[in-house]
């Protein structure tokens, strides 16, 4: 879409001419649809013939204007995901712990501090409230931007695999991604303080000997990766793209970091989220992100499990372990660039604009409740820092 386009052409129609080459015919079927429903208030619909004017009484002739559409529709798709991240932050700090607090008021053997990510008590308690936690953490908000934006479950979720050299080419890219961004938090993270708790209960004993830490570690690796990637790269993305693929990604990928709340994962989470993104844009599949998600946690924990098992050797099998999973991802990103080289391979959609990509990131961040939730993420990981 070029809205300044000074050729005979004299039509706006910005569903018609978004770039539509990059994904199956059904998915772009009902995106279309989606667009064009005139009752829907976040589908960037607009249309116009650019040789006419409209007249508005007191005001005379006016000529409708596509960028001021396009800004408006930015702002209230971004407010319902400013929101949604408010419930994400109120979740996570306030209303886990609540929880958890009336069942230890209950009789359970479970407890927790405001200071503190992971609670403590009982094994049993503590699995079944992490659990509990993780899942509604994220469906609380999901489920509200569901709601909101209204989308088709096929069109709010991409699951056609379209190109399965671009599902490698993702997993190799999380691996190389993986092991260079969390070199500065490899002991820092939610996994290492959950790993320490399941050791520390029988020291006499392998953690994975305890059934719950196994049923942890796999809900964190499988199930929380599956809603994460949900939430993230489903209803949202889908609608943040009518203005580009490029901006969805951006979007999408800060409010992944952000809401880490923590300023030593927030790189490593920005850039996973990053190549989960462009990985599920060009494969055609949401299941190419999820993947992604699920190399990036099973390589920090291999990281921990190695702390654990080696002791004395510590740094020198973490040291080789991190550089084989980083020449294994570099070399298969390698080999796939290069057998795709020769082809012509169109995977991001074209989107051209009045309205600069600095510009409609400025609109998406500035956006009501936006800025509160950027300055609670950071207010909270700046206090992790600080304790």
């Amino acid at each position: 879409m070029d809205l300044t386009d000074t050729s005979a052409e004299t039509i706006i129609n910005v569903v018609d001419q978004f770039d539509y080459s990059t994904q199956n015919d059904n998915y772009n079927a009902k995106f279309r649809a989606w667009r064009k429903n005139k009752e829907n208030p976040y589908a960037f619909n607009f249309k116009l013939n650019r040789k006419e004017s409209v007249f508005v009484e007191g005001k005379g002739f006016e000529t409708k204007s596509a960028s001021a559409t396009e800004q408006s529709i930015i702002s209230r798709i971004m407010n319902i995901a400013g929101i949604a991240m408010l419930i994400w932050i109120f979740t996570d700090n306030i209303l886990s712990k609540l929880i958890i607090s009336v069942f230890d008021a209950l009789g359970f053997d479970i407890h927790t501090s405001f200071f503190s990510p992971v609670p403590y008590g009982g094994s049993n308690q503590i699995i079944t409230s992490l659990i509990v936690i993780g899942i509604v953490r994220i469906l609380l908000p999901a489920t509200y931007i569901h709601f909101k934006l209204r989308m088709p479950r096929r069109l709010e979720f991409m699951t056609s695999l379209n190109h399965a050299s671009d599902l490698l080419g993702a997993i190799c890219m999380a691996m190389a991604v993986s092991a260079v961004f969390s070199l500065p938090n490899i002991y820092t993270n939610r996994t290492r303080q959950v790993f320490d708790y399941f050791r520390n209960i029988n020291a006499d004993i392998s953690v994975w000997d305890q059934e719950q830490f196994v049923v942890y570690t796999i809900f964190d690796i499988v199930i929380i990766s599956v809603l994460s990637e949900l939430f993230f790269r489903g209803a949202i993305f889908g609608a943040l793209r009518q203005f580009g693929d490029v901006f969805a990604v951006i979007i999408t990928s800060v409010m992944s970091a952000l809401l880490t709340q923590d300023l030593r994962e927030l790189p490593a989470a920005l850039m996973i989220s990053a190549v989960a993104s462009v990985g599920m844009l060009r494969s055609g599949s949401i299941f190419t992100a999820i993947f992604v998600q699920m190399i990036f946690k099973m390589y920090r924990l291999a990281l921990v499990l190695l702390e654990a098992a080696s002791p004395d050797k510590v740094f020198l099998k973490r040291n080789t372990f991190i550089l084989v999973f980083f020449i294994i991802g570099a070399v298969g990103v390698i080999a796939l660039y290069l057998f795709n080289k020769k082809k012509k391979l169109h995977r991001i959609a074209k989107y051209t604009s009045e309205v600069t990509m600095p510009e409609r990131l400025l609109i998406a961040f500035k956006s009501f409740p936006v800025p509160a939730a950027v300055c609670i993420c950071l207010l909270a990981a700046l206090i992790k820092i600080v304790l």
